[in-house]
């Protein structure tokens, strides 16, 4: 026999002692509501189907059999998002789709981990331009991680090692000073800014509410980060609403020109805050090797120099680089207005980062 079946997924776990993100109750069955002298009885025949093989919770069993009371059919309940009553624990879940199932705990086991993990991360915007194959692709990288208030997740300073998607809790992002500089929650990323640059860690991260994450090794990230040109979009989205929210000072800066010193800005972050403030002009490096010198259009790399090489190549190495000093000029020559820009800045950035990390035998072959 076969008949509707709605499935609920939990989205956040905060300490449940019996289930986790992205286990599956399956609801099921009809109520039927009788008025009789101002009275309302229902005859139900609900069915809730628990995780396999985990033990059922009459508490979150009868929160769901509530909802198809409230609905009286499967076919009417809207997609919504539901928190149980709570003992020791309480998740949160999500009833995302609705499908026809056989009565049997066998339907339980039709999809894998992977599947359900998937059509979990879907929900968060970082994955929402993603195939559900590529996030299976990309889920072998990630480590689920429950972390506890005042847990101290990476300090200032430290070196940049992993990326940090939020799935339930919050942090805090602090100066030295214990000032706060964001609240971050559910469906936020940290760690980002780092591993986009190569940089130490700018910001102390401490957790302000139960932390659940998912976290990826820098490395394996930057290796997967220009395969996927959709996420390559979200992280200079990401990074334009973050630099924005830092540079005021700067963009005030680069209406005139800008000098530094590349111990107190790193070429990688000198690059971004051209690409944010889409910026024209010929940036100046003076480094060990001799001069660099590189030229954006609205932000964008056109050409660049250093020593014997050019393009990218140039770029790339420039990067390494970590003592120096450098100078931006707006305006570019007219042989320099318009020509086309080296590939997409993202791209460009991640690339050159991941070369730092496997070392000198990488070689240009684009």
């Amino acid at each position: 026999m076969k008949y509707p079946e709605s499935v609920f997924i939990i989205i956040e776990d905060h300490q449940c002692p019996l289930y986790k993100l992205g286990d599956e109750f399956r609801l099921s069955g009809k109520a039927l509501v009788i008025e009789h002298e101002d009275e309302k009885k229902f005859i139900t025949t609900v069915i809730v189907k628990t995780p396999l093989k985990k033990q059922e919770c009459r508490i979150l069993a009868g929160d769901i059999a509530d909802i198809l009371i409230k609905y009286s059919s499967i076919d009417k309940i809207p997609a919504m998002q539901i928190k149980c009553g709570g003992c020791t624990g309480s998740v949160r879940l999500e009833h995302q789709h609705k499908k026809t199932a056989a009565m049997s705990q066998s339907a339980q086991s039709d999809e894998n981990d992977s599947d359900k993990m998937a059509r979990l991360l879907r929900n968060f915007s970082i994955f929402q331009t993603l195939e559900e194959e590529q996030i299976k692709h990309l889920l072998p990288f990630f480590k689920l991680k429950r972390l506890a208030k005042g847990a101290v997740v990476m300090k200032k300073g430290d070196p940049a090692k992993d990326l940090y998607i939020i799935l339930s809790g919050r942090v805090e992002i602090m100066e030295d000073d214990g000032m706060l500089i964001a609240s971050l929650g559910k469906g936020e990323v940290f760690g980002e800014m780092s591993l986009l640059s190569g940089d130490p860690v700018g910001a102390t991260v401490k957790v302000s509410e139960t932390l659940m994450v998912l976290s990826v090794n820098g490395k394996k990230f930057r290796n997967t980060f220009n395969t996927i040109p959709s996420l390559q979009m979200y992280f200079a989205r990401l990074l334009t609403r973050r630099l924005a929210r830092s540079n005021v000072a700067r963009t005030e800066e680069l209406s005139s020109g800008m000098v530094g010193k590349l111990t107190d800005l790193p070429p990688s972050e000198v690059y971004q805050t051209l690409k944010t403030n889409q910026k024209t002009g010929m940036l100046i490096l003076t480094l060990s090797k001799g001069p660099a010198k590189l030229s954006f259009k609205d932000g964008d790399l056109v050409h660049a120099v250093y020593g014997k090489m050019k393009g990218r190549e140039a770029f790339f190495e420039t990067l390494k680089e970590r003592d120096g000093r450098f100078r931006f000029t707006p305006g570019l020559p007219p042989e320099e207005a318009d020509l086309p820009e080296m590939g997409n800045f993202m791209w460009l950035l991640m690339e050159g980062l991941r070369r730092i990390d496997e070392g000198p035998e990488t070689s240009d072959t684009l």
